[in-house]
């Protein structure tokens, strides 16, 4: 029976045994009682297996119809998915407008024999040239975060496939409810988890999803001995968040697509940045049910301007992530290694009233 993502996620990590609980547990132990041959009992250490974060793993994976490995952060995710790979796959083709904490990533591990070659990966003659010297790892991300550009990543994927190259997909301004890199052509999909999967700003987590047996065991063998282990508490708080998933992001993504129209219109802002706007035709065939909760926009008058915008909001709360259920923005370049313009808001769209949100926006940027 072909289940839509909702209904996956509503169910995924869920016991149906008569006596089961309702919920998952929260398994707290460090190690399990044991002994004689450890690989003969389903858990021995806690470093290695643990039942929460199995429930959350296989929630993540019915969702895309594949396997998940939970990490403890979306950068350790990232991380464990580079090493893998790059061991037959030495060079890593990047998108150049990619999450700076990936970019930051990539250019340690260059110094590790990783050749980082950075690329626009929706010009797709550079991306070919860049793939066709050597095994490679193409590494994208769409929507981008933060200037939210589309990339087509079933023509990426053919690309990636022609020249043998891994095709790894950032699919966390997404998320598996509403875009399903995998079924476009992916190898490996990591997520941050802290964003809009788990939901409520409460937990740092991360994950690998693919349909590839050995890149999961690879993976997973990369996080038992680096040690990048989620908590049971979070990965629990994270599977609650998962299971409301696709209402929230839905309502976030139909009010972010609204104040994307409102914001282009606005007098003081320069240009706006939304999947809606520009990349519409291609977003609406790789996503489905909207296009994100983040809306990214340039305030006219600069890095003061959006500064004295963001002050000035009484819903819209300052701070960096995104995803959660209540609104929050920043101006991105005042992280030193971001690279969006001086003025660039990243707005993410909560569940509050649209009619609120639109209030707050208009009385914010009046003051700025």
């Amino acid at each position: 029976m072909a289940l839509d993502p909702s209904t996956r996620a509503a169910h995924g990590g869920s016991a149906r045994n008569l006596g089961d609980s309702s919920s998952a547990a929260i398994e707290l132990g460090s190690f399990y009682l044991s002994q004689g041959d450890p690989t003969q009992l389903p858990y021995a250490y806690g470093r290695v297996g643990n039942p929460t974060w199995e429930a959350l793993e296989s929630a993540l994976g019915e969702m895309e119809n594949a396997r998940a490995t939970g990490f403890a952060s979306g950068l350790a995710a990232s991380f464990a998915l580079m090493l893998a790979l790059g061991k037959t796959h030495p060079r890593l083709v990047l998108a150049s407008d990619c999450y700076y904490g990936t970019r930051k990533q990539a250019q340690m591990l260059a110094a590790h024999g990783i050749e980082l070659i950075s690329t626009d990966h929706g010009d797709f003659s550079a991306v070919e040239n860049a793939l066709a010297h050597g095994p490679a790892i193409l590494w994208s991300e769409s929507p981008t975060n933060p200037l939210l550009r589309v990339h087509d990543l079933r023509r990426l994927s053919a690309l990636a496939r022609v020249h043998g190259a891994r095709f790894v997909v950032d699919n966390t301004t997404a998320t598996a409810a509403l875009q399903q890199p995998l079924d476009l052509g992916a190898d490996a999909v990591v997520t941050s988890l802290t964003k809009a999967t788990s939901g409520h700003s409460d937990v740092i987590l991360g994950s690998v999803t693919t349909r590839d047996a050995a890149i999961h065991d690879s993976v997973r063998e990369w996080r038992n001995y680096a040690g990048a282990i989620p908590g049971p508490f979070e990965a629990w708080i994270a599977l609650r968040g998962l299971k409301t998933l696709p209402l929230r992001i839905e309502k976030q993504s139909s009010s972010a697509t609204s104040l994307a129209a409102m914001l282009a219109a606005h007098p003081k802002v320069a240009a706006v940045h939304h999947p809606s706007i520009g990349a519409r035709a291609l977003a609406e065939t790789q996503m489905r049910g909207g296009f994100g909760p983040l809306v990214s926009f340039e305030v006219k008058g600069g890095a003061p301007a959006a500064d004295r915008a963001i002050a000035a909001a009484k819903i819209i709360r300052p701070g960096t992530s995104f995803g959660g259920v209540e609104s929050s923005w920043e101006r991105r370049a005042r992280w030193a290694a971001e690279t969006a313009p001086e003025g660039l808001i990243r707005l993410s769209v909560g569940i509050e009233s649209l009619g609120d949100l639109e209030a707050d926006l208009r009385s914010a940027l009046a003051a700025g």
